[in-house]
């Protein structure tokens, strides 16, 4: 196989990726506290030799997670929490914690505020979060203190990763922030609202359309150049 074929193979190897990435996005338009997801793609550029030029090939191993606020939908729930700006929630996973958007949380029957998953949200400390019973009307401020009856039973937590580019979605909503977190200061929590997802689907269906063009365009040169090749195999074996 040429350089040539190398080369197309690469970016056919990319565009593919994308091509799964958008897929993913479309399919979490609905999914809340959702993050939409792209790649990018580097350029590496060998040196062939004094007399030869250089060969470049595509690589493209680097996600990039999108994060733009999605809409707030109001939905009156009590533990339904969205952030507006800024941070995320930080639950405690079997993998360890994990950093979140989706915040479609209720309290288990021991009172500990949990995701639908099972997963204990924590507090700034990294403690679970425990909702008292039978207090009063459970109310949750901007800062994130839950109150109930009147009475600061305890906080939210809303964290940041040190270093963005260390974060490794695991499934839909959730992020291994594997450079570490530390307290947010400008994000604000909402009562009674949802965060939905960041993702255009519109925008998404038309990137997918020139993806898919660009990868047609690929692989006919793929076809053309097996083609010649071939030619030349036999033009010499004639």
């Amino acid at each position: 196989m040429d350089n040539a074929s190398y080369t197309a193979l690469t970016r056919q190897s990319g565009l593919l990726q994308e091509m799964q990435l958008l897929a993913n996005n479309i399919a979490n338009a609905s999914t809340t506290g959702f993050r939409a997801e792209g790649i990018l793609f580097a350029e590496h550029i060998k040196a062939l030799g004094p007399d030869s030029p250089s060969l470049s090939m595509a690589s493209a191993g680097v996600r990039n997670t999108v994060m733009t606020q999605g809409t707030l939908a109001q939905t009156g729930g009590t533990f339904d929490l969205a952030i507006e700006g800024d941070g995320f929630f930080l639950v405690e996973t079997p993998d360890g914690p994990r950093l979140t958007r989706a915040g479609a949380f209720g309290p288990d029957a021991n009172g500990t505020l949990v995701t639908p998953e099972g997963h204990a949200v924590l507090d700034a400390g990294g403690a679970p979060v425990f909702v008292p019973q039978g207090l009063g009307p459970v109310g949750i401020g901007a800062d994130g203190i839950i109150s109930a009856g009147g009475q600061p039973v305890g906080q939210i937590g809303l964290v940041l990763p040190v270093d963005p580019t260390q974060m490794v979605r695991e499934g839909s909503v959730l992020f291994d922030a594997q450079g570490g977190f530390e307290q947010a200061v400008d994000g604000r929590v909402l009562q009674g609202f949802l965060e939905g997802s960041n993702v255009n689907p519109i925008l998404q269906v038309g990137r997918m359309i020139e993806v898919q063009r660009a990868y047609e365009l690929g692989q006919s040169f793929l076809d053309k150049e097996d083609e010649r090749i071939r030619s030349v195999i036999q033009a010499i074996r004639t």
